[in-house]
C-alpha cells in the first residue's frame, strides 16, 4: 500500500529527495553579549562536556551536558585594555584544545606580556606557557597528538607558529603566502589531519593543506577549496577530506567536499549568528555564534550529520 500511494504521489521519473546533511538543529545555549561572552572557539572533553573561549570577555568556560555554562578563568587585562591588538583593538581569547587534562588556549591582547599559549590546569591559575610578537594575533590552535605539538596561526602575520605541549619558545613553522592577510585577518583555523596541518584563510576565502615533512618541516601549501568567504573554523566529518566549515559573516555553514565543491546546510533560518567554530562528537555537531556584526544572540547550536557512519 505505501509503495503504491508513493508511485501515484512521485512522478514516474522522479527521485525522492535526498535527506538533509544536518537534521535536529536547534539552540541549546545562549550567552551574555553585554558580557562580552562571545563564543571563538571550542574543545569538546571526553565526559561530553566542552570548553569555549570567550573572546570579549578574556575567559575560558565549560558548557555541561545539561546546558550550564561555568567560568573556568580571566586572563589579566593588559594595561592598556588591549586598544593594540591587531586589526580588533579589543584583547581576546581564541584558539583552544584540551590535552592531557590541560586546557591551552591563545590569548590576544597587542602587549608582550600577555599575548602568547595559555595553560588551564585544575586546581591552578592560569599560566603563559609560550609568548608570541605582541604585533599578531594569534587565533587557532591544533594539536598534533602523535608528536605532542601544537600549531598556531598568526592571523595578523601570516604565520604558522609551532611550540611543543610543554610550551617554550615558537618556531615560525609556516611563512607561505597562502596564509597572509589581504585586508583584515589571515590564516584562521586550524587542524591537524591525515599527515597535514590543515588552515583556512578568512580574507582569500580558502581551505589549504600544508604536509607536516620529516623532522617537523613544512611542505608545500595546497590550496584544496577556494570561494568560501569569511570562513573561520572547520571540522573533517570523519568521511576523508569532508569538512564542516563556518562562514562568519556570511551566516553559513557549509559542507565542503574533498573536490572542492560546497554546499550550505545552515544559515541565519536557523539561528546562525557570526558563526566562528564547529566540532563533532561522534554524528552530532555543535556550532559556536559569537554574534559579532549581528551583535544578537551569541550561542551555541547542535545538530546531528546524516548519512554519516
Amino acid at each position: 500500500m505505501a509503495a503504491a500511494a508513493l508511485a501515484v504521489a512521485l512522478p514516474a521519473d522522479a527521485t525522492p529527495a535526498a535527506p538533509k546533511p544536518l537534521s535536529h538543529v536547534r539552540i541549546t545555549n545562549h550567552f551574555d553579549l553585554a558580557a562580552g561572552q562571545m563564543p571563538e572557539n571550542i574543545a569538546l572533553m571526553p565526559d561530553g562536556k566542552a570548553n569555549v573561549t570567550f573572546a570579549g570577555s578574556r575567559q575560558i568556560a565549560q558548557i555541561t551536558p545539561g546546558g550550564s555554562t561555568r567560568i573556568l578563568a580571566t586572563l589579566p587585562l593588559p594595561a592598556d585594555g588591549g586598544v593594540k591588538t591587531p586589526a580588533l583593538g579589543f584583547p581576546l581569547t581564541t584558539g583552544i584544545v584540551q590535552a592531557d587534562g590541560s586546557t591551552y588556549a591563545l590569548y590576544a591582547t597587542g602587549t608582550a606580556d600577555l599575548t602568547g599559549l595559555w595553560r588551564l590546569t585544575p586546581g591552578k591559575a592560569p599560566k603563559r606557557i609560550a609568548a608570541l610578537p605582541a604585533n599578531g594575533l594569534p587565533n587557532g590552535l591544533a594539536l598534533d597528538p602523535h608528536s605532542k605539538r601544537l600549531y598556531i596561526t598568526d592571523s595578523a602575520l601570516g604565520t604558522v607558529w609551532t611550540v611543543p605541549l610543554s610550551g617554550g619558545r615558537p618556531t615560525a613553522w609556516s611563512t607561505a603566502p597562502e596564509l597572509a592577510a589581504t585586508d583584515f585577518l589571515g590564516a584562521n583555523g586550524a587542524k591537524v589531519h591525515d599527515g597535514a596541518l590543515w588552515v583556512t584563510n578568512l580574507d582569500k576565502g580558502t581551505l589549504v593543506r600544508i604536509p607536516i615533512r620529516h623532522g617537523n618541516r613544512a611542505g608545500v601549501p595546497q590550496v584544496k577549496a577556494t570561494g568560501l568567504t569569511g570562513i573561520d573554523d572547520f571540522a573533517f566529518t570523519g568521511r576523508g577530506n569532508e569538512v564542516l566549515a563556518t562562514l562568519d559573516a556570511p551566516n553559513k555553514v557549509v559542507l565542503v567536499q574533498p573536490d572542492g565543491t560546497s554546499t550550505t546546510v545552515l544559515d541565519s533560518s536557523d539561528g546562525l549568528q557570526n558563526p566562528t567554530s564547529v566540532a563533532l562528537r561522534g554524528k552530532e555537531v555543535y556550532v559556536l555564534n559569537a554574534a559579532y556584526t549581528t551583535a544578537k544572540d551569541p550561542n551555541l547550536l547542535l545538530a546531528r550529520l546524516n548519512g554519516h557512519s
